[in-house]
């Protein structure tokens, strides 16, 4: 059965079609008891607005602004090029986006933005100064308490509890030491993806060391890894939870066969060259041309005036054998 159409509702309600354009969209010039036949109309059929349509009428342009860290960070720059290309490929539905420094927040008109989600309070302010100005927010990668209208990214404890299954299976039912390194305990996503791992790992014969912070620095990642193998002999799997995964790679190269197991998040690279040479066992990645792409759809819903959808993401899991592009 078809949608109904406009035209079925100026149809049912005994109008012309242009009178029941002008009541949909509010343009004025139409008697009360008019609009409450348009009205009654839309109600009875179950008439639903082609956003879509009406927008490519009116010659709707989106003005999306999203605010990615900088740095020495592979999986932001895959973001940031995948917005672009979704940018470039939804140009015939006049959509822009802008990438933006997380510093100059408060700078331009739009329509909607995405920033990275961070617990702090300075984050919370822009979002409230943004909703001030009318403008609302959406969140990438990490999600936050607050009046974000949507979250678009993988759930981090399940992306965590990922990551202690895959330790488990590593050491079938053996004993093992286990050491974290992340960025920084502050950061939401961190630590969720730490709490994650910590439930699973719980259960087994497995011990979860104390958390070694590297503000998502390769120089200080492979200094403080250098540091904990040294001083425990006994660590047999390294969990990097986030960034600076360069510094753990150049170190895993020393180590050769005698490397612990090692899991990591996000195909960039440098992590897929590690996966293809055996320095890394497993890369959890979130998938950014789909976030991208889902950022994007919600971005757009909130400026349309509707519900985003819901966006958390399924985040694959690569090893050696299942790199896309290699053949059986």
């Amino acid at each position: 059965m078809r949608n109904p159409t406009l035209h079925d509702v100026a149809r049912a309600a005994g109008v012309s079609y242009s009178t029941a354009d002008r009541v949909l969209n509010e343009r004025g010039g139409v008697a009360a008891k008019s609009i409450q036949r348009v009205q009654r109309a839309i109600q009875d059929l179950g008439y639903r607005r082609d956003i879509h349509a009406a927008n490519l009428s009116r010659r709707r342009s989106y003005r999306f602004a999203v605010f990615l860290p900088r740095g020495d960070h592979g999986f932001f720059s895959a973001l940031g090029r995948a917005l672009l290309a979704q940018a470039e490929a939804r140009a015939a539905d006049r959509v822009s986006v802008t990438l933006c420094d997380p510093g100059q927040r408060d700078a331009g008109d739009w329509d909607c933005v995405a920033l990275v989600g961070a617990e702090s309070e300075g984050l919370a302010q822009v979002i409230a100064d943004l909703a001030d100005r009318g403008i609302p927010a959406i969140t990438l990668v990490s999600d936050i308490a607050g009046p974000r209208r949507s979250y678009v990214g993988i759930d981090n404890a399940v992306a965590g509890r990922t990551a202690g299954r895959l330790v488990r299976l590593a050491h079938g039912r053996g004993a093992g030491r286990v050491l974290p390194v992340l960025g920084s305990l502050s950061l939401r996503d961190h630590r969720e993806r730490l709490d994650g791992a910590a439930e699973i790992l719980e259960a087994s014969r497995l011990t979860l060391l104390p958390p070694v912070e590297v503000h998502d620095h390769p120089d200080r990642m492979r200094d403080a890894l250098a540091t904990a193998l040294r001083a425990d002999d006994g660590i047999t799997a390294i969990y990097s939870i986030g960034a600076g995964n360069r510094g753990l790679i150049a170190l895993m190269e020393t180590l050769g066969e005698a490397r612990p197991f090692v899991v990591l998040h996000e195909l960039t690279p440098h992590s897929r060259a590690a996966l293809e040479r055996d320095l890394i066992d497993v890369v959890i990645d979130q998938k950014p041309s789909e976030e991208a792409a889902r950022a994007l759809d919600a971005m757009r819903a909130i400026a349309d005036g509707e519900e985003p959808p819901v966006a958390v993401i399924t985040p694959a899991i690569f090893f050696k054998e299942n790199l896309p592009g290699v053949s059986a």
